[in-house]
């Protein structure tokens, strides 16, 4: 399995408490944040719906 390098990009202000929550759950909290995790069917679903807060590096 890979790894990923995801990055808070935009902020939560005017987003749902959907979205923010799953911000939190991914751990991510501030603007230029970055969390590693390990690539999953869990993971890929909450980067789906996020992919517009959120930058996604695989790492080697």
């Amino acid at each position: 399995m890979a790894r990923l390098r995801i990055t808070q990009t935009k902020s939560v202000i005017t987003e749902s408490p959907q979205h923010r929550g799953t911000l939190r759950a991914l751990g991510l909290r501030r603007i230029g944040r970055s969390v590693e995790h390990e690539e999953s069917p869990q993971l890929a679903g909450m980067l789906k719906k996020v992919n517009h807060l959120v930058k996604v590096e695989e790492l080697r």
